[in-house]
């Protein structure tokens, strides 16, 4: 089982199933079914449970492995990725060597400008995290429940903790998916499955029913799952209750899936599960930021055989001589502690090492300059993605003159400082309706992560609402034309055609003219970092993806002012783009010219 969930895991981060990611889950069953069976065991021997031996033996399991990754990883993370990012990479591994990268991720992850930001190398080491915090408490948890006098205090305890994290985790799927997802309090219930399954005594586990509905549940789930899926929620009930039907009917398991299970490649694979999983991560991230690019599929598989050779390795020459030797509690102690001393040192010593700069035709730029974002960011004006009502944002000549309306996504939000400019010059009074992830086209789009459709419609309704009392001169519309609809992907054109008709006829009433500026083009890649870490020429947006507009708009297309043969990271000795989707604050201003032109052109007059 811990081979089927460490494969999920792989052949998901390799992009070869769309619902792997649930090997974490079986994963948590599996520890939450074994550690509490050892715990109990010993309490019933012993009549107490020694934490110092449980923490030692927790140790000298798990840390070799996990520190040996960590320091070659963090070595080719330096030699690979670009020295602007050095910065993060440290602080990743020092929150990883403290095992406290899960809450770092999620605060991270959380503001949704770094959702396109290259990935970081160490973030696999959250669901260790997770795992390290788990048997912290865990262990002090049974401790305590032994001292009740209750013959079902186990039952009554590990209980209320699956009730009470697994309420927790769906309502705060729902509110904050990315703390839902990366949070211990969140998870718990799923290691506390497994510690149920624990409970239940062997003879009551010979349910051949149960074997196959839990082969289904994990099948169903790997297949029908995918990154879009609100997990964990109440989602997670599916493969966390098909990994306890497995293991709660071990004894009655079909012929097929037991030998499925007990062959020779299943059990290596489940003996090298965890450096596999440890491996797997670096051996497909860090490439791409050696070749500039995304993996092909050859790429790819290469990936996963030399996860494998690697995790073999790890295996036969650290983690089986280690496991054999008995080490004294106190030299335990000290190289744990001298490995987190040198991981920490390790990690400062990289972020020391970062760059706040880079070389743009001749000439040193700082990252904060390029990535800075305009200033509805910071002063409330561009909502976030629980927000579903826009405050009171307006610019420039605010008594009297035109009033121009600009309504959007980020893509929108990006024109803001050549519109703050020209209407200040104009003299123009501009108002702004902006929110993440939310286009002003009227589609509907998938429920992912931390953006709620329900959120996107609410505001929706809101800015349309604003829009009808001001009866602007102009509404300018822009937005990401890269999302897909709901159900078949293949009707996105028609998708995005019906919903610029429904925009169109909804806001042509409150407005002599509506102006559609076509998306950016997207860059191929985080343009910052490519143009830290290769030459200008490989760091290319490309004109020709997004949706094509239909209804009736006055349609610019930005593209001819950022392409010529091709469109470069580097426009008029100004970065481009600020990450990997945003045109930078200077491009906007530097365009605001050419954006005047092109409205006069439409027919907007003072």
């Amino acid at each position: 089982m811990r081979a089927l969930a460490a494969t999920l895991v792989l052949i998901f981060h390799a992009k070869f199933i769309s619902g792997g990611f649930i090997g974490v889950d079986i994963f948590y069953v599996i520890s939450g079914f074994l550690i509490t069976g050892l715990l109990l065991k010993e309490l019933n021997a012993t009549g107490r449970i020694s934490l110092k031996a449980f923490y030692l033996r927790r140790s000298k399991r798990l840390l070799p492995a996990s520190f040996l990754v960590l320091f070659v990883t963090a070595l080719f993370a330096w030699l690979v990725l670009p020295p602007i990012s050095r910065g993060s990479i440290g602080r990743d591994l020092i929150a990883t060597t403290l095992y406290i990268s899960n809450y770092l991720f999620a605060w991270w992850e959380n503001d949704y400008q770094n959702l396109n930001s290259t990935p970081s190398p160490f973030i696999h080491y959250w669901s260790l995290a997770v795992e390290e915090q788990f048997y912290i408490f865990w262990p002090l948890f049974i401790i305590g429940l032994a001292k009740l006098k209750s013959a079902r205090k186990f039952l009554i305890g590990f209980s209320l903790v699956t009730v009470i994290t697994f309420a927790l985790g769906v309502w705060l799927t729902i509110v904050a998916p990315i703390w839902a997802f990366y949070s211990l309090p969140t998870r718990a219930w799923e290691l506390s499955v497994g510690a149920l399954i624990a409970l239940i005594p062997a003879l009551k586990r010979q349910s051949r029913l149960l074997a196959v509905i839990g082969v289904i549940a994990l099948g169903a789930s790997a297949l029908w799952f995918n990154e879009s899926t609100a997990f964990p929620g109440t989602y997670a009930l599916l493969p966390v209750l098909g990994t306890a039907a497995l293991l709660s009917s071990i004894g009655a398991w079909p012929e097929p899936l037991k030998w499925l299970a007990t062959n020779r490649v299943s059990v290596w694979l489940g003996k090298i599960s965890y450096p596999l999983y440890l491996w797997h991560w670096p051996v497909l991230v860090l490439p791409i930021a050696l070749f500039t690019r995304d993996l092909n599929l050859w790429e790819r598989v290469a990936a996963l055989v030399v996860t494998v050779v690697l995790a073999d390795l790890t295996t036969r020459f650290v983690e089986e001589p280690l496991r054999v030797k008995n080490f004294a509690p106190r030299r335990i102690v000290l190289s744990t502690v001298l490995a987190m001393a040198c991981a920490l040192l390790i990690g400062f010593g990289i972020a020391k090492t970062t760059t706040s700069s880079i070389l743009v035709d001749g000439k040193q730029v700082t990252l904060a300059s390029i990535e800075s974002r305009p200033t509805p960011y910071d002063d409330g004006c561009h909502l976030n993605y629980h927000q579903s009502i826009s405050p009171l944002c307006e610019f420039g000549k605010l008594d009297g003159g035109k009033t121009v309306v600009l309504y959007g996504d980020s893509h929108a939000v990006q024109w803001f400082p050549a519109l703050q400019k020209l209407a200040i010059e104009k003299g123009f009074k501009l108002i702004t309706l902006t929110k993440s992830a939310c286009p002003s086209i009227d589609v509907v789009r998938e429920s992912v992560g931390a953006f709620k459709m329900s959120n996107c419609a609410a505001w929706r309704d809101n800015s349309i609402k604003r829009i009808a009392a001001a009866r602007p001169d102009l509404i300018i519309l822009s937005s990401f034309e890269h999302f897909v609809p709901q159900g078949d992907p293949r009707n996105v054109k028609q998708w995005w055609a019906d919903g610029s008709e429904r925009t169109y006829q909804t806001l042509k009433p409150f407005t002599a003219k509506i102006v559609y500026l076509l998306d950016t083009p997207l860059p191929k890649r985080n343009i910052p970092d490519c143009l830290a870490s290769t030459s200008a020429e490989k760091c290319l947006a490309d004109s020709k993806l997004g949706l094509p507009q239909t209804a009736k708009f006055e349609i610019i297309d930005p593209s001819t002012w950022l392409c010529s043969l091709d469109c470069p990271g580097i426009v008029r000795g100004n970065v481009a783009y600020r990450d990997a989707s945003h045109i930078s604050v200077a491009t906007s201003l530097d365009l605001s010219d050419s954006l005047w032109q092109a409205l006069l052109l439409k027919g907007f007059t003072l």
